[in-house]
């Protein structure tokens, strides 16, 4: 079973590129999307064989989620169901027959870290919210979280560090996350792999560079660990400042 997650910035500007060719190339059962920026009825994307599910922010042309699938949900739960966090349509859940798919974009901390304590915030009650998921049956957590865990998931770690998305406290959220019962499914398989990154600057020709970060993944329950089959991050795809990341599933 094949799981794509992609941070598209601006779904209407990538359908305008290569966002079918992309989407019909991977192949996959479930394609995550994240900031879409965009409202209901401003797209009509309608994929032969998808049903797709939608959580739109409500401040228009700002983050959003979507998630297409080849299967059909038992249910679908959007946000986490605490008010602070869900008017930025951030979070959708999947609850399939098996797992758990949690489609998330994760808050950026911003210039100057304006948004850092309340990213903390976002983290601990997500954390939360997983671990629940995961009592009752595995879980599989993927998008654009916003972080660099180690300094091998970017490119210049000592010039950014404590800069948004390499702060000590979004690292080390990450490390506690993982430290209560979840894998991060690419490191798992490739630990010691550099100079491979998602996101790249629009700025100083970076991606030209691979000046990047690895901040979009695929993260699931240690029991599904031994049903990874591979996870790999597909740097050919244009079209966004991100390309998709993929993992399959035995």
């Amino acid at each position: 079973m094949k799981f794509i997650s992609w941070n598209v910035n601006g779904l209407r500007a990538v359908v305008g590129k290569n966002f079918m060719e992309a989407f019909n190339a991977l192949d996959a059962d479930f394609f995550c999307l994240q900031e879409t920026k965009l409202q209901e009825g401003q797209i009509d994307l309608d994929i032969p064989g998808y049903a797709s599910y939608w959580n739109y922010a409500e401040k228009k042309g700002y983050s959003g989620t979507a998630i297409f699938t080849r299967h059909t949900p038992l249910s679908v739960t959007y946000g986490l169901g605490i008010e602070e966090h869900d008017h930025e349509g951030r979070l959708i859940t999947l609850e399939m027959e098996d797992f758990y798919l949690v489609c998330c974009y994760t808050p950026n901390s911003q210039d100057g870290l304006k948004r850092l304590e309340y990213r903390m915030t976002w983290e601990e009650d997500l954390r939360a919210y997983l671990k629940q998921l995961d009592a009752k049956k595995p879980v599989i957590y993927c998008g654009d979280l916003n972080v660099a865990h180690q300094e091998i998931d970017l490119k210049n770690p000592k010039t950014n560090r404590m800069n948004a998305g390499f702060t000590d406290e979004e690292r080390e959220k990450m490390t506690v996350l993982l430290e209560n019962g979840f894998t991060d499914t690419f490191r798992f398989l490739h630990p010691d792999e550099k100079d491979i990154y998602s996101w790249w600057s629009y700025r100083f020709k970076a991606r030209e560079k691979n000046t990047g970060w690895r901040i979009d993944y695929f993260i699931v329950s240690n029991r599904l660990q031994e049903n990874i089959e591979s996870a790999s991050i597909h740097t050919e795809i244009f079209g966004s400042d991100h390309c998709p990341v993929e993992l399959v599933l035995k």
